[in-house]
């Protein structure tokens, strides 16, 4: 697995020895970027929620994101995306990796909220309330303008609106879409 472009581009990464990690596919990470390329500059605020190898995360930081956060529930993941920004030299203050749920995660209270971002769960478990903590009106996860994009199962039906958050773009690549949203 390899950063796809930007500061880092075409350095690899270290991939998770066990197969409970389902990395998101090269080809789906560049068709991803591809998308949102244009919303990511100096001033990025980019969450990788669920981030498994981090390569979804490291890929914002080297097409120039200012911060990006990490979140996993697994340690092993947590420390592998650690050992991927050593590897590549990230500086400490444009990341901040978490060891928690989704759901933990998404409930609790944060000094700022983020730009985009990508939630890519194992596919078998229960999207909605991630989704339903994004979409409430009380919610400051998502900034003005923010984007969330969920991938799931290209079987799975995801729904059009959660609260304030309204799908605008549906991806579909092999078993694997991407479900683009934005706050209303």
């Amino acid at each position: 697995m390899r950063v796809i472009a930007g500061q880092y581009r075409g350095r690899s990464l270290k991939s998770p020895a066990d197969t409970r990690t389902r990395p998101t596919s090269d080809r789906l990470r560049e068709t991803l970027f591809n998308v949102i390329a244009p919303r990511i500059d100096e001033a990025t605020r980019f969450l990788d929620l669920c981030a498994g190898t981090g390569a979804i995360g490291i890929e914002s930081l080297s097409r120039g994101a200012a911060f990006t956060t990490f979140v996993d529930i697994s340690r092993r993941a947590c420390a592998l995306i650690e050992d991927n920004l050593d590897h590549l030299g990230v500086p400490e203050d444009e990341t901040e990796i978490v060891c928690l749920t989704a759901e933990t995660f998404a409930a609790r209270q944060h000094a700022a909220g983020w730009d985009i971002v990508y939630f890519d769960p194992p596919y078998d478990i229960d999207y909605s309330t991630v989704l339903y903590e994004f979409g409430a009106d009380y919610s400051k996860l998502l900034n003005a303008d923010g984007l969330l994009i969920v991938e799931h199962h290209a079987k799975a039906q995801m729904p059009d609106a959660v609260g304030l958050l309204r799908r605008w773009r549906i991806l579909k690549q092999g078993d694997s879409s991407l479900s683009f949203y934005e706050r209303n």
